[in-house]
């Protein structure tokens, strides 16, 4: 029994970071302390004025824990990870999970790529960015494949030059194959610094640039290229006039500002690099009861800069923020460059902030009936699916399926759903090892045990953030008492307590409704909780039926060349490369095939009668 006086007694006087616990020893709030002694006390003193959201908080509090860190920096650092990892009730919680794309240049290549990434990383490659459309990213950089002809392949240059012939790009002008030779490494990169300039926002070398080759062609009768340069003329014009609003600065920095109503938030974010408005984000938050500004801005800078890829050296604020010496402390540490959390009073600065207000206001007011449709599709469904099997709180669901033909390549996936959305960056595949033929329950056991095995691994090394380290509230299998009894057969040799629920189908292939603690559930068919099960069901079957036809598709190129004497792993992979398909390398005559460097006389003359005799 946890005796919560005897425990505020030998709390340390010592920063770190405490986690409190419900009933049910779900941790419903994560919260860090200079004097862990000082902080944790406070929430049980009678005599203080908590607010709204603490005093109903407490009353849920049955246990807690806490970690001693070296220093309040490092407390603010675990309380960040402990909140995206737990998602607690009473933390004021960003709703998004967005990542943005960037563009990046591979300068310290011989012939260097423009591309569209993710995640920085430092590989001293130039980076712009973060853009929030992955579509306008994708255009901008067709564009530069278009006017400055830079490589799209993966060849390892100057290395590979020759080695292979030159792909389409080359063929329709938007690529001046570098992999033949056909243009120096002083010349390439000329062109790459001009889509370094454009990049920077300098477009009117590039417009002067296409108006010259346009009058040219025109004078040339050429009208046909004429018309391509006035497109492309076009297209430049459209992504410079995006960038209106400009600062007379030439820094990087966020605009952040908010709007609140009794039960949402909305935070807008502009963002601004090289004096540049480059795109505009808006984030929602989940409001507490007592959530006060301050409070909500302190949560969205944690959460949403401790994932951020990109910290840039100024936030622009509304308002003060509580912790302001020590925020600055810690994106200054991860950013590695100095960081400041400023409030403009005057100037351009503060109409930014204002704008950036407005913004958070329109989204806040045209947006609540979309988000309560939303929250009804996603966060409702689950509360409905929840409702019927008797579980009070759903957040992460996990669900898988088996796929094979006749025994053949078996594969399992593993899908996952948060808050009822689906999590793609959490999904898993599984190629089944140790069941030969046609048994699906065989396999469902090899995959769950290796899932929850690792996931067992990674809990014990420490990792908070592993690939198989979150489980599941529910695990949803596709299929009825069969499946789900070898769900709870695994989890119970395991040590582990799962709820398991069957997704049943009727004769017509149909969900049907839930098979939970051995009895059927029925399901309203209109409701969002059945259309939620109906998504994840089909997601899970179309997840692992793509990786099974991928792993049968390169089983079967695999056991072709595999039958041709002479053909090892090496050559076999040189002929997929060159020939990209079996049937070019059918149609290849003994000349081309003695084209590719594994391959001699003899090898190819064996590959060549291998198809034609």
């Amino acid at each position: 029994m946890f005796d919560i006086e005897e425990e505020l007694k030998k709390l340390p006087a010592k920063p770190g970071v405490y986690l409190m616990h419900d009933e049910k020893d779900n941790i419903i709030y994560v919260g860090k302390a200079i004097s862990l002694k000082n902080r944790v006390r406070q929430y049980f003193q009678s005599s203080r004025n908590k607010g709204v959201k603490i005093e109903q908080m407490v009353t849920h509090i049955r246990r807690f824990e806490y970690i001693v860190t070296d220093s309040e920096l490092e407390a603010l650092v675990l309380e960040c990870n402990l909140i995206k990892e737990h998602r607690p009730k009473y933390n004021t919680m960003l709703m998004d999970d967005k990542t943005y794309p960037f563009i990046k240049v591979t300068v310290t290549e011989a012939y260097p790529r423009v591309m569209m990434v993710r995640r920085m990383v430092k590989d001293k490659a130039k980076y712009f960015g973060p853009y929030t459309s992955g579509g306008a990213v994708k255009d901008t950089i067709d564009l530069l494949r278009k006017i400055y002809h830079i490589r799209s392949c993966n060849r390892n240059l100057p290395k590979d030059i020759g080695k292979d012939r030159p792909c389409l790009n080359y063929h329709i002008h938007q690529c001046n194959a570098p992999c033949q030779g056909y243009i120096t490494e002083e010349e390439y990169r000329e062109s790459v610094q001009e889509v370094i300039h454009f990049l920077n926002g300098n477009y009117d070398r590039v417009l002067k640039r296409l108006e010259e080759k346009m009058l040219e062609a025109s004078e040339m009768l050429e009208f046909e290229k004429a018309i391509e340069y006035r497109e492309l003329i076009s297209s430049v014009q459209k992504i410079a006039q995006k960038q209106k609003i400009t600062d007379s600065r030439q820094d990087d920095r966020d605009v952040i500002a908010l709007a609140l109503d009794r039960e949402d938030a909305v935070v807008q974010v502009f963002f601004m690099r090289g004096g540049r408005l480059i795109g505009r984000d808006h984030f929602y938050m989940r409001r507490s009861d007592g959530d006060n500004k301050e409070e909500i801005l302190t949560g969205f800078i944690k959460q949403f800069y401790a994932g951020s890829p990109y910290i840039p050296g100024e936030l622009m604020l509304p308002q003060e923020v509580e912790e302001k010496g020590l925020l600055e402390e810690w994106l200054t540490h991860k950013r590695g460059h100095k960081v400041v959390l400023k409030v403009p009073k005057k100037g351009e600065k503060e109409k930014l902030v204002e704008l950036a207000a407005k913004n958070a206001s329109i989204v806040l007011n045209t947006d609540k009936e979309r988000l309560k449709r939303e929250e009804g599709r996603t966060i409702g469904a689950m509360k409905e699916i929840g409702s019927l099997i008797g579980l009070s709180k759903i957040r992460r669901i996990e669900a898988f399926d088996i796929s094979n033909t006749n025994g053949f390549a078996s594969v399992g996936s593993m899908i996952v759903y948060e808050n009822g959305k689906p999590k793609r960056n959490d999904y898993r595949k599984f190629k089944i090892k140790s069941v030969q033929g046609p048994n699906d329950y065989a396999s469902m056991q090899e995959v769950l045990t290796r899932r929850f095995e690792h996931g067992i691994r990674e809990k014990e090394e420490g990792k908070a953030f592993g690939s198989f380290t979150a489980f599941p509230d529910l695990i949803m299998m596709d299929g009825g008492k069969g499946q789900v009894n070898i769900a709870l057969e695994v989890l119970k040799n395991l040590g582990l307590h799962i709820p398991v629920c069957g997704m049943v189908k009727d004769d017509f292939h149909r969900t049907r409704g839930l098979y939970y603690e051995n009895q059927e559930i029925l399901i309203d068919k209109t409701s969002e909780g059945f259309r939620l099960i109906t998504r994840i069901q089909d997601e899970a079957h179309r997840f692992a039926i793509e990786f099974h036809k991928k792993l049968r598709s390169q089983e079967q190129v695999h056991s072709i060349l595999d039958d041709i004497k002479g053909i090892g792993p090496t050559r076999r992979k040189e002929l997929m490369r060159h020939f990209k398909n079996i049937e070019e390398i059918r149609n290849a005559s003994i000349e081309e095939l003695k084209e590719i460097p594994a391959m001699n006389e003899i090898a190819a003359q064996a590959v060549y009668d291998f198809f034609h005799e």
